[in-house]
């Protein structure tokens, strides 16, 4: 097998760990490619591809993320990460903590740790890579990674978020939720919140921006009910969509062009929180994206003239 093949078979794991440890499509395809442009050039023929790129593509989100912090600390209101619609790396015996350990709850958690504690959380909790290979990969003994891990794992076991087992109920309640959405129905709404939900953007003050949140079922369900009339009047879409590997929905305009994404934590049959990403810059991969201030401004002109 070529380097090229051997390097495309392995492309799905390495985003999928580049994107754990990032939280970013963009700047995980970054570490990718330079990972590939390593490999390429190399004048070595590793024992094991796996072992090799994994390290590599490591290496590189560790020093990504270092300088991506600082950025973030100077992000203007909250940060979430880039919205994942499809998962490339697939394993059946770990579908359900694949999923889990890429949704938006899981992925703020692992930005509580350092670059270091989260490059092997994921390598040892998510992919199940041996202290052998890990400690090659960041450079440190296995009796350190093995300390690393287990800080790590008390960190997240902290907040760790548990989502409904059935993913099948988290789905129909996801369905019930954008049917009321779209009828505006705000006891239907307010059914299917938990008592405490958060609704929260993140729009990098590039796009329209809730203030800084709103919270509980009332004041949500009362929001959400207003809000879709008039998006729908103008031409708005809600394309229901996995995120995350959590229920969501595409939200676009007329013309086919992304909005904003949203994001459904979903536990004991309520939904806790509903995270929306608007923040153009990290919706370019998802498709075209929309002027949100000029969606905006025409909602509010349709909701005018409904009055």
């Amino acid at each position: 097998m070529t380097h090229t093949e051997e390097f495309q078979e392995l492309r799905p794991l390495l985003f999928s760990i580049a994107y754990r440890i990032l939280g970013s499509v963009t700047e995980a395809e970054d570490a990718v490619q330079e990972t590939w442009l390593r490999y390429a050039t190399s004048t070595t023929t590793p024992t094991s591809a796996k072992a090799y790129l994994s390290a590599v593509v490591t290496r590189v989100s560790i020093n990504v993320l270092r300088s991506a912090r600082v950025r973030r600390e100077e992000y203007v209101g909250p940060w979430f990460p880039e919205p994942l619609l499809t998962d490339p790396y697939q394993d059946p015996e770990q579908s359900a903590e694949l999923a889990d350990s890429v949704s938006m709850a899981a992925l703020l958690l692992l930005e509580r740790l350092s670059p270091l504690e989260r490059a092997v959380f994921v390598l040892r909790e998510v992919f199940a890579f041996g202290f052998p290979e890990i400690a090659s990969a960041v450079g440190r003994s296995e009796g350190a990674c093995r300390q690393l891990v287990v800080r790590a794992r008390r960190h997240m076991d902290e907040g760790r978020p548990r989502f409904e087992a059935d993913r099948r109920e988290r789905e129909e309640l996801a369905e019930r939720f954008f049917e009321a959405l779209r009828e505006g129905d705000v006891d239907g709404l307010r059914e299917l919140l938990a008592a405490d939900v958060a609704l929260v953007a993140d729009s990098g003050g590039k796009a329209p921006q809730w203030a800084g949140g709103f919270f509980g079922a009332d004041r949500v369900s009362q929001v959400l009910a207003v809000f879709l009339p008039p998006f729908a009047r103008i031409g708005g879409v809600v394309q229901p969509h996995r995120m995350n590997g959590q229920p969501g929905a595409i939200f676009r305009d007329r013309d086919g062009r992304v909005v904003n994404t949203w994001t459904l934590d979903i536990l004991d049959g309520r939904i806790q929180a509903i995270r929306t990403v608007s923040n153009p810059d990290k919706l370019g991969h998802v498709g075209p994206v929309a002027d949100a201030w000029a969606v905006l401004r025409e909602t509010q002109q349709a909701d005018r003239d409904s009055d």
